[in-house]
């Protein structure tokens, strides 16, 4: 971490010349570089924030092997202008504009809505037809990325209300990095709708979210799908399931969620590989009130489709390739069964804010969603073991820290996090 000095009142950062970053220099792996680049300048309505923590995200994976024909990049070529990754990050800021410096002083801590719902700014002639086509610009693609010493915080991101102070200064930096991926979970179940009336002939009215005392499946035991089945006891249904065909990655979901459920009464079971021959799923009919498909497959999401109670939920939470983005509906399901189907493509800031509060409740354990902790070094070599599906969480990146290798956690906290930091 760099070094802060205080004069009086005021405390102020020493900010190096340059610094390191994981750049993308053109399309595929073999143009993503770990390199010592300038600080980038510091404009009047812009601020540098330190990054504190970073997660790598499975996203980085698409950047890569599409480069600038990725939708978010909008024909911006990476091989001209080199782009930084990261859309994950936890931020301390350290020097700030002429004009901003009403609003933000150096210390102050932040969270990072990377989805900045506006059309680009700066740089417009880098886009394809001055970026008219575009709606949405997004940190990590063109917008400066978190896998990265610091990040200069451009006027798209504080024009959407994209940075987001904390309201809690005890919340961890892997946790603060971790809200991101929570928001996208929060916005995704919002987004259920169940209609329900207090009495048998009376008038139904729409409650969002999952179904109180119904029947959740959560079908995938990654990091998202791990993510959904915690954040869903919120919800109290009667029954949670979670399925995936890795023996692991439900062994790491019942243990880090099964006590949670026993301790609020909910019927808590991991299921793998034929889930409708399982005869606790079997007992409620073979399906749930509410389906959440956190795996990226169309066979598996169109297999989802035949484990809908009427009158349920499915989320199409895991993103389909171009190649295979098309599902068969059955008209007759929609139409007699009344099933809905909703998906989300990602949070906002509000989505954010909520996460930052549900880790200041322990409503959710961010600690739970940590695989491994290393240096910006250690980028090209976790997504390396995530294009393998090895890890079993996160992998959080300490810019600030120089380490040799990934160290592997099975748990992290507040205290893993400064014995890192102090120790590296």
């Amino acid at each position: 971490m760099n070094r802060r000095k205080k004069n009086g009142s005021d405390t102020s950062f020493i900010i190096p010349e340059h610094m390191k970053a994981v750049v993308l220099g053109g399309t595929g792996r073999q143009n993503l570089q770990v390199r010592e680049i300038p600080v980038p300048p510091v404009g009047n309505n812009q601020l540098l924030c330190r990054v504190d923590a970073a997660g790598v995200c499975t996203s980085l994976l698409k950047i890569i092997a599409q480069g600038g024909g990725h939708s978010l990049l909008g024909g911006w070529d990476p091989a001209r202008y080199p782009v930084i990754l990261g859309d994950e990050g936890s931020l301390t800021a350290v020097k700030i504009g002429k004009n901003l410096k009403k609003h933000y002083h150096p210390g102050q801590r932040f969270a990072l809505q990377p989805a900045v719902n506006i059309r680009p700014l700066l740089h417009r002639e880098r886009y394809q037809n001055r970026a008219r086509e575009m709606h949405k610009c997004a940190v990590g693609y063109t917008l400066g990325g978190c896998l990265a010493e610091f990040l200069l915080i451009q006027e798209e991101v504080l024009a959407a209300g994209c940075l987001i102070p904390l309201k809690d200064k005890t919340l961890p930096y892997f946790a603060v990095a971790l809200a991101e991926p929570i928001g996208c979970v929060l916005s995704a179940q919002r987004r259920h709708l169940h209609f329900v009336g207090e009495k048998e002939h009376g008038p139904q009215k729409p409650v969002c979210g999952l179904r109180t005392g119904g029947s959740t499946l959560i079908i995938g035991a990654g990091i998202m799908g791990r993510i959904n089945a915690e954040l869903a006891m919120r919800f109290k249904p009667e029954r949670l399931f979670i399925c995936d065909t890795s023996r692991d990655r439900l062994r790491k979901a019942a243990a880090a969620l099964a006590p949670r459920a026993r301790k609020q009464g909910i019927g808590f079971r991991t299921l793998r590989a034929d889930i409708l021959r399982d005869p606790a799923f079997a007992r409620g009919g073979g399906k749930a009130d509410d389906v959440i498909v956190a795996v990226g497959r169309n066979d598996v999401q169109q297999a989802a489709f035949g484990l809908i109670n009427p009158g349920g939920v499915i989320n199409l939470f895991g993103g389909l390739g171009q190649s295979e983005r098309f599902l068969q509906v059955d008209s007759r399901q929609v139409h007699y069964d009344e099933i809905t189907i909703v998906g989300s493509s990602g949070g906002d800031p509000y989505d954010l804010e909520s996460a930052l509060d549900c880790l200041v409740s322990g409503e959710i354990d961010a600690g739970n969603y940590v695989w491994a902790a290393g240096s910006l070094e250690h980028v090209p070599e976790a997504l390396e073991l995530m294009r393998q599906n090895i890890p079993l969480g996160r992998v959080i990146i300490y810019p600030g820290a120089s380490v040799k290798r990934l160290l592997r956690a099975d748990y992290w906290d507040s205290k893993h996090e400064k014995d890192f930091l102090q120790q590296h």
